[in-house]
C-alpha cells in the first residue's frame, strides 16, 4: 500500500510545483509506484487472481496516461519516460 509519505515524496518528485497532483507526469509516477508494491505482492501471493486484475487496469490506466502526454507535449513525456525508466 502507498503511504501518505511515499506518495507525498513521489508527488514532489515527478510534479511540476509543490501542489501539483493531477498532472500527467504525477498520475504516471504514483500509478508506477503502485504497479510496482502490487508487482511484488503477486510475485509472493500468485493465486491472488484479483488483485491481479487490479494490476492490470493499472498498467492499462498508466497506458492511456502515457499515450495522452506523448500525443500532447513529446518533451514531457521522453522526460517521465527516462525518468521512471519506462519502457517506450
Amino acid at each position: 500500500m502507498l503511504t501518505k509519505r511515499k506518495k507525498t515524496a513521489t508527488v514532489k518528485e515527478a510534479g511540476i510545483h509543490e501542489k501539483d497532483t493531477g498532472s500527467p507526469e504525477v498520475q504516471i509516477a504514483l500509478l508506477s509506484k503502485r504497479i510496482d508494491e502490487l508487482t511484488t505482492h503477486l510475485r509472493k501471493h500468485g493465486k491472488d487472481k484479483h488483485s491481479r486484475r487490479g494490476l492490470l487496469q493499472m498498467v492499462a490506466n498508466r497506458r492511456t496516461h502515457l499515450k495522452y502526454l506523448e500525443g500532447n507535449d513529446k518533451k514531457r513525456y521522453n522526460a517521465i519516460v527516462r525518468k521512471l525508466n519506462l519502457k517506450k
